[in-house]
Parts: C-alpha cells; sequence; structure tokens
C-alpha cells in the first residue's frame, strides 16, 4: 500500500470517529391520544419531543409512522417537510395518525369488553444534519388509547 493510499485511511478512520462522537438530536414520543372522529377515519394525536443539540436549526425531511394494533398495521403515513428543529432547543412535534373507519369498525369487534386498543406507534424522524446528511432517529412507543365513543362521533 503507498503511503498516499494509508494517509487517506488514516483521514477517513479520523472523520468517522469524529463524526460518530459528535452530538446529534435526541427524540422521545410523550403521548398518543385520541383527538376527533372525521367523515373518512379516526385521529390520533402523537406528540414528540425533539432536543437539538446545535447552535443552528436543522430540516426535517420528513416524518414517517406506522400504527399498529392486534400484531397488524392499521394505519401509515408520510409527513413531507413538516418543518425544522430549533436551534438549542426543544421542539414539539405533533404527528396526526389517520386511521379509517373500517379498520376500527374490525377492531371494536374484537375489543368490546374495555374499549381500549393496544398499539404500537412506529416513528422515523429524518433530518437533514450538517456533513452526515440525511439522519433517521427511530422512536417507538406501545400503549393503550380509548376507541371514539358514540358522543365523540357526534361533537
Amino acid at each position: 500500500m503507498s503511503k498516499m493510499s494509508q494517509l487517506l485511511d488514516k483521514a477517513k478512520n479520523y472523520v468517522t470517529e469524529k463524526i460518530g462522537e459528535m452530538p446529534k438530536p435526541t427524540a422521545s414520543i410523550t403521548d398518543v391520544d385520541f383527538k376527533r372522529v372525521c367523515r373518512e377515519s379516526v385521529e390520533y394525536l402523537a406528540k414528540v419531543n425533539v432536543s437539538n443539540p446545535y447552535s443552528t436549526s436543522i430540516p426535517i425531511c420528513e416524518i414517517n409512522y406506522s400504527f399498529k394494533s392486534a400484531a397488524r398495521e392499521i394505519a401509515s403515513g408520510i409527513i413531507p417537510d413538516p418543518g425544522s428543529l430549533k436551534a438549542s432547543d426543544t421542539t414539539l412535534l405533533e404527528v396526526l395518525v389517520k386511521v379509517p373507519h373500517n379498520i376500527i369498525i374490525s377492531l371494536a369487534k374484537d375489543i368490546c369488553a374495555d374499549w381500549d386498543i393496544d398499539y404500537q406507534l412506529d416513528i422515523g424522524l429524518i433530518i437533514d444534519l450538517p456533513v452526515i446528511g440525511n439522519f433517521t432517529i427511530p422512536l417507538c412507543q406501545k400503549g393503550e388509547t380509548k376507541l371514539p365513543s358514540l358522543s365523540d362521533m357526534f361533537v
């Protein structure tokens, strides 16, 4: 191996190591709750707190989500270009999950006893980090949420 090749390998390893040590934004799902019933779906709202350690705002490329219950996906979607993360601060993002009525009805038949559904919400928050490029923060939360009642449908 030539000295130039060895030098390039050392430089590449150094840069990779330093990028790996850079602080990266962190995120957590703080709440998932029933929001409302609309004509075509039932809406749930997930709140995500994202901390940005950098002194500059960071653009969010997209947010993708998958909402599962009873081991099957009942809703999924992509939120393109949802804004940016505040510099050196925490940003609250709201992810609106729309579950079609026919899915809710099939879940209700399975759950009738307590009118709750067990869920798993997977969120991929894709941000554009300087130097690194697109970086995905994977989030997952499992929990239980109420199905809408008749009074929720007529509000």
